[in-house]
C-alpha cells in the first residue's frame, strides 16, 4: 500500500527578514520510496512561522487529488495551531481566547482549506536533531530563502 508523507519546514533570516519554505513530498511502499518530490519557495520580508505555514499549505496544494497524507513538521506552532487551536479561533470569528486578531489568519485560513481537501494526519518531529527527511526540508526551505538574502 502507498502511503504519502510530506516532511516540511520553513527557515527565516531574521525574524522578519528574509525567508524560505520546504516540503519534500514522498510516495513510499513499505521503506522503499516510490516516488519523491521537493518543493520550496520564498519571501523578500516574512516570519518563520509564515514561512512555516506555507510549507504545509504548497505540500497540500501540490497534491492532484484528494489523498491520505501524513504532514511531518518540526513546528509545534503549525502542529498545535491546525490540530487544536484552529477550531478555537474558527468558532470565535478568527480571534485568540483573548479576543485579539489570530497572526498569521490569512495562511490559517489557506492551510485549513488546503487539509480540507485531504485525509491529513499530523505528526511533529524534533528539528535540527539529525532526521534525514527533516534535515532535507530544510536544506529546501533555506534554498527557497537564497535568492531574498542580500
Amino acid at each position: 500500500m502507498t502511503k504519502l508523507i510530506a516532511y516540511t519546514d520553513g527557515a527565516c533570516s531574521g525574524n522578519p527578514g528574509p525567508g524560505g519554505w520546504g516540503a519534500l513530498l514522498l510516495a513510499k511502499d513499505g521503506t522503499a520510496v516510490l516516488k519523491e518530490r521537493e518543493l520550496k519557495g520564498g519571501e523578500a520580508n516574512t516570519t518563520n512561522n509564515r514561512m512555516e505555514l506555507l510549507a504545509a499549505i504548497n505540500a497540500l496544494d501540490s497534491l492532484q487529488k484528494p489523498s491520505a497524507i501524513t504532514v511531518v513538521t518540526d513546528s509545534t506552532y503549525v502542529k498545535n495551531g491546525v490540530t487544536s487551536w484552529i477550531h478555537g479561533w474558527k468558532r470565535n470569528g478568527w480571534k485568540t481566547s483573548t479576543r485579539k486578531p489570530v497572526k498569521n489568519e490569512d495562511l490559517w485560513r489557506r492551510l485549513d482549506e488546503a487539509q480540507a481537501r485531504h485525509d491529513v494526519t499530523w505528526e511533529w518531529v524534533k528539528g535540527h536533531a539529525g532526521h534525514p527527511e527533516n534535515e532535507r526540508a530544510d536544506a529546501l526551505a533555506r534554498a527557497g530563502m537564497a535568492p531574498f538574502k542580500p
